[in-house]
């Protein structure tokens, strides 16, 4: 069984993409085992041809590094902090981290270290809980967190679940729920989001639960009527080369390997996507989601 992501063949002082796992599930409230998300990812990049046809990027020749696994602390506050300084050191060194879940939690340490305008999140859950089971930093709390920590903005993607408190703060967010996205179609919404976010730094999180888990069941909060992979793909292609810093996060892999291979699949176009933008951008013209620009 593979350790490192498929083609993550540079050095890391070479490579443009730094990919970190966190098997860390400290805080599940239904199905445990998102710790082994990282693992299961990695084991299906391995069942991909590298050369993308859609952008006509082979993967071997992109330069990116996988740096393995966190150990993570047992504390959620503790495993927060330990991905914010990981992630800072990456972005440091002018490089796009890629995070691997593990639970959503991680993605507030690395929001904090990113720094963006814009947070974007595809996800069923608002995650807009002040907190639960006692945790500030639980993966129910995710969004809520991010909107202290000063993001100008947060975009969530395919909700169609949270409590009515959370639905009364969400009025402060930009939402399309899976019924825009089923009745409105993915492109139009994309277009919608594309203006908004315009020369400002974002920030793209994927929770695997955001697909419709009658297609990818190994999530570990399952909720039934989301978005498709392809809707998921097209949001990756769009917004994936705009996007300082992305994660994928909550594949629990239980189910027959559908949901670790769309993880898979959606990093390798992230990576594909986001080169094809920084090879074509002239030097002096990058925008601001771009890591040359964060300092």
């Amino acid at each position: 069984m593979t350790t490192l992501f498929a083609d993550a063949k540079e050095e890391e002082e070479q490579a443009k993409y730094v990919i970190l796992g966190v098997p860390y599930d400290g805080t599940t409230s239904f199905r445990p085992g998102t710790r082994y998300g990282p693992r299961a990812i990695r084991e299906y990049s391995c069942n991909f041809e590298s050369y993308m046809p859609h952008h006509h990027v082979d993967l071997i020749s992109v330069p990116f590094f996988d740096r393995g696994d966190l150990e993570p602390e047992c504390s959620p506050e503790r495993v927060v902090a330990q991905v914010e300084q990981e992630i800072e050191g990456i972005i440091q060194r002018m490089k796009v981290p890629i995070l691997l879940g593990g639970e959503h939690s991680i993605t507030i340490g690395a929001v904090r270290a990113a720094r963006p305008d814009v947070y974007i999140v595809c996800d069923a859950h608002l995650d807009l809980r002040e907190e639960y089971r006692g945790s500030l930093c639980n993966h129910a709390c995710t969004t809520a967190r991010v909107l202290e920590d000063g993001v100008e903005d947060a975009i969530v993607i395919g909700a169609r679940s949270g409590t009515e408190e959370q639905y009364r703060r969400a009025h402060e967010m930009t939402i399309f729920d899976a019924d825009d996205v089923a009745t409105r179609g993915i492109g139009t919404i994309l277009e919608e989001i594309m203006g908004m976010v315009e020369g400002r730094k974002i920030y793209l999180s994927i929770d695997a639960d955001v697909v419709d888990c009658c297609l990818t069941p190994g999530v570990g909060t399952p909720e039934p009527f989301g978005i498709t992979p392809r809707d998921l793909r097209a949001i990756v292609r769009t917004l994936g080369p705009l996007s300082s810093a992305f994660d994928y996060v909550e594949v629990c892999p239980v189910d027959a390997g559908q949901t670790a291979a769309v993880a898979a699949e959606m990093i390798r176009e992230f990576i594909a996507a986001h080169w094809v933008r920084a090879c074509a951008e002239p030097p002096g013209r990058r925008v601001s989601s771009d890591t040359d620009k964060q300092r």
